[in-house]
């Protein structure tokens, strides 16, 4: 289905056209229809799906269309981290490019006093979309610099970060300000028992729309070592001593982790830095700025600052710890293969995690191919194998050690829109990232 069959609004469809935008992915064919149609919607999906234009496009079309309070917010977006929160602000710039009554502004922490005057500013001059962070925003609700009482959209953007990073108390204190009638849009990557009861909490009868967790892409090489923990360290020196470390991230499941791994690959003299919640704003943006400019070859990250990178080049993932499922292993070696090149995933599988990354292997519908220890390295705890569809191969143990969019242009499709002279222009076939 392309965004011309849906009932968009012309100046959204110019923008689609102009960033080469035509076919929905399958959650905007879902979920855009019934937010134009004033649905509630509960949409599970990862991250790289197209979610944000799955609700920014048709919250935008109907401001952009009707009779909303110039003088109001019309619509609030929440977003877990301040990364997240940029890139849907940039999303935002690109949709209502033919708007100009249609602005955003980026509300959220970790800034000097100068950025909450700015806020201040754009919020009292009225932006009619308000993109936040949930501590951030509640700041701005508590000393009166804004009012949601005739807010008519309220999205909440990845539910499951929100909550395994504390926020629900936050939540809930925002949505009490909210109008009964104020049309509510979430979405969560997963669904736990606790989105689950935010979501019937929040939102009034819902069409629930759930995509499958789609399978990494096939340009990335996913690998692993099954190896002791006190290994890992020995794997990375070596992989790097012996390979092209540029462009690299290493994810850890915890920021004290974090932490510890960057200090010990310090002390290996690899170029890496940090990244995770207990940086300030200042420190996450510096260490983004050089790891993007080339001046640090290594991030070693948590998952929850993890979502908000957005670089197309990464050549190696490495999984210091598994995932705690497969949506989350997934969206971490999605980091790299993108745009068309090709990307390596490593995992280190230690004696606890046997049984998580079978699950994850199980999912995947393969075995994931073990690579031998480095020469040095000393044998690695036993396997057990899973086959290919997740049945388990014969009870045999193994220690793993030792050696070494094609189209036409919008002219002619009978909507009556304005002639911007791209009449039989050729418009690539792309599936929108946004």
């Amino acid at each position: 289905m392309t965004f011309e069959e849906t009932y968009l609004n012309d100046n959204i469809l110019d923008a689609l056209y102009d960033m080469h935008f035509e076919e929905m992915t399958p959650i905007q064919e879902k979920c855009i229809p019934q937010i134009l149609d004033g649905h509630d919607v509960l949409g599970v999906a990862q991250t790289g799906t197209g979610k944000t234009a799955a609700y920014l496009l048709p919250i935008l079309s109907m401001i952009d269309d009707g009779n909303y309070p110039e003088d109001a917010i019309n619509c609030v977006v929440m977003a877990p981290t301040r990364e997240l929160a940029q890139q849907i602000d940039q999303a935002m710039e690109g949709f209502a490019y033919y708007m100009p009554n249609v602005s955003s502004i980026a509300v959220y922490g970790g800034n000097d006093g100068g950025r909450f005057d700015q806020e201040l500013k754009s919020l009292r001059g009225g932006a009619p979309v308000v993109i936040a962070t949930p501590g951030r925003l509640l700041s701005h609700l508590k000393v009166g610099n804004l009012n949601l009482a005739r807010t008519s959209f309220f999205v909440l953007d990845e539910a499951d970060r929100m909550l395994d990073m504390g926020f629900i108390d936050d939540i809930l204190q925002i949505t009490k300000l909210l109008p009964q009638d104020c049309q509510k849009v979430m979405f969560s990557a997963t669904m736990p028992g606790k989105v689950r009861e935010l979501a019937v909490s929040l939102l009034n009868h819902p069409v629930e729309v759930k995509l499958k967790v789609s399978r990494p892409a096939d340009k990335i090489r996913q690998q692993a070592y099954v190896c002791y923990d006190p290994q890992k360290l020995q794997i990375i020196d070596h992989l790097f001593r012996n390979g092209d470390l540029q462009r690299v991230i290493i994810f850890c499941g915890k920021k004290d982790r974090v932490k510890d791994i960057n200090r010990q690959l310090s002390r290996l003299k690899i170029n890496c830095a940090p990244m995770h919640s207990d940086l300030s704003q200042q420190e996450r943006d510096d260490v983004m700025y050089r790891f993007k400019a080339g001046q640090v070859d290594v991030l070693v990250a948590t998952d929850i600052v993890a979502r908000g990178i957005d670089i197309d080049d990464i050549r190696i993932v490495i999984n210091f710890d598994v995932p705690h499922d497969a949506e989350d292993y997934v969206h971490r070696i999605g980091r790299t293969a993108r745009a068309d090149r090709d990307g390596q995933a490593i995992t280190f599988v230690n004696e606890r995690d046997v049984s998580r990354f079978q699950q994850i292997e199980h999912f995947l519908g393969k075995e994931v191919e073990k690579l031998p220890l480095p020469e040095g390295v000393g044998e690695g705890p036993e396997y057990k194998a899973v086959a290919a569809g997740g049945n388990r191969a014969a009870s045999h143990g193994r220690r793993h050690g030792g050696k070494g969019r094609g189209g036409h242009g919008r002219g002619g499709h009978g909507r009556g829109r304005k002639d911007k002279g791209r009449d039989g222009k050729k418009i690539a076939t792309t599936t929108p990232e946004a």
